[in-house]
């Protein structure tokens, strides 16, 4: 006999959450509301286990840019002619000054009290992810990466190119954009981007990565919902090649 799951009085969750983001969770359920539920926990701890090796690259990606791209072009190097190539990356620095510049008093957004407020530290750690892994664009090859960028990583592997680090960041950028949006992370090779997260962190800064081994807890959660992330997997792998 067909299932009548729209005779099934919603869950909690699913009516805070909206029909169209618990879809996914739905199908990888079967349409059985209460376990559709149960995904969507699993996926929040996952999220929440990866924040944590997902902060510290980008933590170290930013400061190890900022402090090579400083001793080349000085502290203030966002703002040196030349240097920036992309629209969007130059967007992104005057977002940054604007946004803090708003976070000031309005009384003192006229003054010289906001030139202490824009400063160097300050306007790098309001960039964006997107900002930093853009320097690992093709447009760079010929600038900064020859110049200085291939700089940035303490441990590197050997002849370490820069399309090797745009193809890294571009994956972690995307599983980082999921988990920060509250996507469905459970169909990704999550133990592999894991292991990829902590390794590209060991190459620009090996105490980073080490730190991420001390305090992060990814490890754990993964082995404690494994055997329902792998069948998430498989599902979706058996959705996908039906075109569903």
């Amino acid at each position: 006999m067909e299932r009548q799951v729209e005779n099934i009085p919603p869950l909690p969750l699913h009516a805070a959450v909206s029909p169209e983001r618990m879809s996914r969770y739905l199908a990888w359920a079967d349409g059985d509301l209460a376990r559709s539920e149960e995904l969507y926990a699993i996926n929040t701890a996952i999220s929440e286990a990866l924040y944590t090796p997902l902060q510290m690259l980008e933590v170290a990606l930013r400061n190890r840019c900022h402090t090579v791209l400083s001793v080349e072009f000085g502290p203030y190097w966002f703002d040196q002619f030349g240097v920036l190539l992309t629209q969007y990356q130059i967007a992104r620095v005057l977002e940054a000054k604007v946004g803090l510049v708003l976070d000031m008093p309005k009384a003192l957004r006229a003054t010289p009290a906001v030139a202490d407020k824009l400063t160097p530290g300050r306007i790098v750690a309001a960039l964006t992810f997107g900002f930093w892994t853009a320097f690992f664009g093709t447009v760079y090859e010929n600038t900064l990466w020859r110049r200085c960028l291939h700089k940035i990583t303490m441990n590197p592997p050997p002849r370490l190119k820069r399309s090797v680090l745009s193809t890294e960041f571009t994956a972690i950028r995307l599983l980082r954009n999921r988990v920060a949006h509250h996507e469905p992370v459970l169909y990704f090779d999550l133990k592999g981007r894991h292991d990829r997260i902590l390794e590209v962190t060991g190459w620009l800064l090996p105490s980073a990565a080490k730190w991420i081994e001390r305090h992060g807890r990814f490890p754990q959660v993964y082995e404690q919902h494994e055997a329902a992330i792998q069948a998430v997997r498989r599902i979706h792998k058996g959705q996908k090649a039906a075109g569903q």
